[in-house]
């Protein structure tokens, strides 16, 4: 985490400077960018380790910045923004956001999710490529397919829909609590039980069309499971 670059995309100058010294202050090396089309260019060359990204820019939205940066992979990306209501949460979250900060917020803050973020985000799972009935996960290589009838079949998941099937198919058959799913895998902070729900439908219409239908699942007025299939 010593020395780990962040890329901050703020069109506000003072915010952009009140965090770079915050985060300089503990280490961290920084780079800011006052649009999404500067902000993506950094993005594109230098490879920071981690985007603090506000929502409201000139141009090109935080949303949709934060799109273009999923498109080209998963680096951790925390959206800061003086929105507050629920919708805008999720609709962060759903795009990949790993966190979600609201303004006026205490800096110091901001670099504790940081750190926390990337402590999450570098966490290699130990063991071997996790197999759960007809569905292989490779979590150093951040990849997971289904062996279907069609043939092997891989996935395309978000950073946070890779984390919860990972999670779940790391136990089978074991059923997970909300709150316990949004405690290891969903940002620090208010996330919230819908977000989980929000998340894991996306998975199960992934799984379903990669022909694992029925592997997650979820169990009334509990939670959810990844089904490993008996005999």
């Amino acid at each position: 985490m010593d020395n780990a670059l962040v890329l901050i995309i703020e069109d506000e100058p003072e915010i952009a400077e009140i965090l770079e010294a915050y985060f300089i202050r503990e280490g961290f090396r920084t780079i800011s960018a006052g649009d999404g089309v500067i902000g993506l260019a950094h993005h594109a060359t230098l490879k920071p380790d981690l985007v603090i990204l506000d929502v409201k820019l000139p141009g090109q939205d935080g949303y949709e910045v934060l799109a273009a940066i999923r498109r080209r992979g998963d680096t951790p990306v925390i959206m800061v923004t003086a929105l507050a209501e629920d919708l805008d949460k999720l609709q962060a979250l759903r795009i990949g956001a790993d966190d979600y900060v609201v303004k006026p917020f205490n800096p110091l803050e901001v670099v504790a999710r940081a750190k926390a973020v990337l402590r999450r985000t570098s966490r290699r799972q130990a063991g071997n490529v996790i197999r759960v009935g007809s569905l292989t996960i490779d979590p150093e290589a951040h990849s997971a397919q289904v062996d279907s009838a069609k043939g092997v079949v891989p996935l395309e998941l978000t950073r946070t829909e890779f984390r919860l099937l990972s999670h779940m198919a790391s136990a089978p058959n074991r059923v997970f609590e909300r709150s316990e799913l949004v405690d290891a895998c969903l940002p620090e902070g208010d996330a919230l039980n819908r977000t989980v729900d929000s998340h894991l439908s996306n998975l199960r219409r992934k799984l379903s069309a990669a022909g694992a239908e029925g592997l997650l699942t979820g169990v009334r007025g509990v939670g959810y499971k990844v089904a490993a299939p008996h005999g």
